[in-house]
């Protein structure tokens, strides 16, 4: 039964690649038209494959629809928690987690740190999007023409001298945040706090979500918080993967 399973399953990555007919199925299988052709049939029977008018095969609506409805059911503050748990009982600092609705990027998720220095973050508040790092994140990765439009209508305050001062250096940080696939405010928006932040990205490769470390000048400088960039970037491709269902939540299945 198991072995009848996996057959079945090995033809859906192949079908994705384009329509095959019986022969190319049965090849990749390594089995005979006969057994081939009785897994595609249970395959079309649940609307998994459907059977063109040339007898070629490709995936069915049913299998599309489904996909479609499990990415809207998944829950990317349930999935990251626990990595950011993690994160925060490796470095100590203050873990966020934000995404982008409706013009606003909004922080879902934050572990506090372990240092009597807090943050007055708060989950559900907008970020100061023009120089938080999750919110570089977020905007870099929108359409180029959404970027010049929402960069022409945003006020830029400058909280520190470090603010973004104006949209044409706005649309140059998102596109160096853009290239090299990780943002950072370094006394953007409060001259004492730092953040290094990476990006959590859906099946598809877009933008779902950023996660940040941040903390004050007194806990550690700056070129300090850097450091911790492999371990936030590994942080975020690890979310990446169980959300896009690459990986399970301990790596294996």
């Amino acid at each position: 039964m198991s072995q009848t399973v996996d057959r079945a399953l090995s033809i859906l990555p192949l079908l994705a690649e384009g329509p095959a007919d019986l022969g190319q199925v049965a090849d990749r299988l390594g089995v005979h038209k006969s057994t081939a052709l009785r897994l595609l049939r249970t395959l079309h029977e649940h609307g998994m494959v459907y059977r063109q008018s040339d007898q070629r095969y490709r995936l069915g609506a049913r299998l599309i629809a489904l996909a479609q409805e499990a990415m809207e059911n998944l829950d990317i503050r349930e999935i990251a928690h626990p990595h950011l748990v993690r994160l925060n009982e490796q470095c100590g600092h203050t873990v966020h987690l934000a995404v982008y609705e409706e013009d606003e990027v909004l922080y879902i998720d934050k572990v506090e740190s372990r240092y009597p220095v807090r943050m007055y973050s708060r989950i559900g508040k907008p970020v100061a999007i023009t120089v938080a790092a999750v919110a570089k994140l977020l905007l870099a990765d929108q359409p180029e023409h959404e970027r010049r439009v929402l960069a022409e209508k945003l006020d830029y305050p400058m909280y520190t001298a470090r603010s973004t001062p104006n949209p044409d250096a706005f649309l140059r940080e998102l596109g160096k945040v853009r290239e090299q696939g990780w943002a950072t405010d370094l006394g953007g928006h409060e001259e004492s706090i730092n953040c290094v932040a990476a990006p959590i990205r859906g099946a598809d490769g877009r933008v779902v979500a950023a996660m940040s470390v941040s903390a004050p000048n007194v806990v550690v400088t700056a070129d300090e918080l850097l450091t911790l960039l492999p371990l936030v970037r590994r942080t975020a491709d690890d979310i990446s993967g169980e959300y896009s269902g690459r990986t399970s939540a301990k790596g294996t299945v």
